[in-house]
């Protein structure tokens, strides 16, 4: 009986294969005999419109063998884990994080640079950085002028104009004499090399939209400031003193922070001040800091009621005390981050902003009195009460606890929504990569 059993598993087992492998031939069939214009659709098309094609098609096929729940799990593997978009017919590397799992599989990823720019999630899925233009490398780790940048270098890049891709020459620690103030539709992509900005000024995005930063490690910012500073070719003016601001994101739109690792700035690690909206940072990996990432101008700066921002795949790791995000007024979401270390709180807030926490893996300090991973700022309880703030999945160690409010308005928190969040017992596995990757090409990064 044992043996029979046994071999009816082979058996369903290599029909499975059979199964697999010949909708595999078929759907590699499909693609090369799809026309020009339907691959260029497929190119430009978004993330979730290719999955929910891959959606699609394994539902028409999911009766085509007698274990409906097994090809089930094997179709759930292959949307977490999509690669079909990239044509590259394997799914062994997938993690669950789509951002990760949209490009990370290709061996050639470095051929094929500015497909990251499809693998966009959350609020800032839209942003495209510099991919309808040029590449540009930069040769030369040097800021010699901040008014007459030197061709080569990070400042002459990205204050051009058009559409950029920024990428490096080689290894490199910039140290700017003045704030890298950028232009619209750049991307700077570091992958394949190590590039600190350390040391002196660092990223300002101010008054423009759609741009990607990617790979950087930006640590140890100063203040710096009153000088010219040259924003465009056709601007240069006068810049007060700078906080010290890993990222400062000041009244723009469109912005994707991935992949990078910030600590031990004069200021915030990533601040999103003045109207700034449609705001994805994802994937980075902060610690040794104070205040974190502020998210508001200020309680008076009503026009922040706009701001949209959603914060995924991060680890915030050791020597971090508050602000995982500090918000204000606008509608944040908070999904499959791993928190492991904070000194006061993780998540705060005033002026009424809602918060949408969603499975993520809390591990709350040793210290009886910081437990807490919510904190209202300066704010009476008859107050806050009506803010919504809630926790959906989250997973809560070590004497964690969150404090929700407000009513649940669907509204608003439609608002705070922006992907669906995954088990928080998958948060370890998705956020393993956090931070500035070790890519070397021809090989999956």
């Amino acid at each position: 009986m044992a043996v029979s059993l046994r071999w009816f598993s082979l058996c369903s087992l290599l029909v499975l294969v059979l199964f697999l492998r010949v909708n595999a031939d078929e759907l590699q069939k499909l693609r090369v005999e799809e026309k020009p214009e339907q691959l260029q659709s497929l190119e430009n098309s978004t993330m979730a419109e290719r999955l929910d094609k891959s959606e699609g098609w394994n539902e028409r096929n999911e009766h085509a063998v007698e274990n409906p729940e097994e090809v089930a799990s094997m179709v759930d593997m292959s949307i977490r884990n999509s690669t079909e978009r990239r044509n590259l017919g394997y799914f062994s590397c997938g993690t669950g994080n789509p951002i990760d799992d949209c490009w990370r599989c290709d061996p050639h990823w470095q051929l094929h640079r500015k497909r990251l720019a499809d693998c966009g999630i959350g609020f800032g899925r839209n942003a495209i950085g510099g991919r309808d233009g040029r590449y540009y490398v930069v040769t030369d780790p040097g800021d010699y002028d901040a008014v007459n940048p030197r061709p080569g270098t990070l400042r002459h890049a990205v204050i051009q104009d058009k559409p950029l891709w920024i990428v490096f020459k080689r290894d490199m620690v910039i140290k700017l004499k003045q704030e890298l103030i950028m232009n619209s539709f750049k991307t700077i992509d570091a992958r394949g090399v190590n590039v600190h900005i350390a040391n002196g000024a660092c990223i300002t995005i101010q008054f423009i939209t759609n741009v990607i930063i990617h790979g950087l490690n930006i640590h140890d910012c100063k203040p710096t400031g009153n000088a010219m500073v040259r924003s465009s070719p056709s601007h240069y003016g006068w810049r007060t003193i700078a906080d010290g601001d890993g990222i400062s994101i000041f009244g723009s739109s469109h912005i994707w922070i991935d992949h990078n690792s910030l600590s031990n700035c004069a200021d915030g690690l990533i601040d999103a001040v003045m109207g700034s909206t449609a705001i994805t940072i994802s994937n980075n990996y902060f610690t040794h800091h104070n205040e974190v990432m502020l998210l508001g101008h200020s309680d008076s700066y009503t026009r922040d009621k706009q701001m949209q921002v959603t914060i995924a795949y991060n680890h915030f790791g050791e020597g971090l005390i508050q602000r995982m995000p500090r918000c204000r007024h606008g509608y944040f979401h908070v999904v499959n981050n791993d928190y492991t270390h904070w000194e006061m709180y993780a998540i705060g807030g005033s002026a009424e902003p809602t918060i949408n926490s969603q499975g993520n893996r809390y591990l709350a300090p040793a210290n009886p009195f910081a437990k807490e991973v919510t904190k209202r700022v300066i704010t009476s309880n008859s107050v806050w009460k009506h803010w919504n703030w809630r926790s959906e999945g989250d997973l809560l160690l070590n004497g964690a606890y969150f404090t929700p409010s407000g009513a649940g308005a669907a509204a608003s928190y439609a608002r705070a929504s922006s992907l669906g969040a995954k088990s928080s017992s998958m948060v370890g596995t998705m956020t393993s990569g956090a931070g500035a990757l070790s890519c070397r090409r021809g090989r999956q990064c």
